[in-house]
């Protein structure tokens, strides 16, 4: 079955308990219903460096990711259809970009 990329962008770091406690169970909730898929449930991910010819960047780009998940679908669509019922699409806070990864 294809493999895509989902890399995860704006969210919101929860700043009391009680967001935590809700962020979590959002998420573990999305992961528990798409167990079959996830092939890598993924993580945060720290500030990135932007590598150019014209040198190293620490702005963390354009658009900066702050996690990954690398799930299995049918397709591009059924992925997209994962994608879109994460918790950070879900509550408006940051954007999935889903990428089909190409079998070499």
């Amino acid at each position: 079955m294809p493999k895509f990329l989902f890399v995860y962008h704006g969210g919101k770091r929860p700043e009391t308990q009680a967001e935590i406690d809700r962020a979590m169970a959002a998420w573990g909730t999305w992961m528990s219903d798409n167990a079959k898929a996830l092939v890598d449930a993924g993580n945060p991910v720290g500030m990135s460096r932007t590598v150019s010819a014209a040198g190293v960047a620490d702005d963390g780009g354009a658009n900066p990711a702050s996690g990954y998940s690398l799930v299995e679908a049918a397709d591009i669509d059924a992925a997209c259809a994962i994608a879109a019922a994460n918790p950070m699409v879900m509550d408006g806070s940051g954007s999935v970009e889903v990428a089909p990864i190409v079998e070499m």
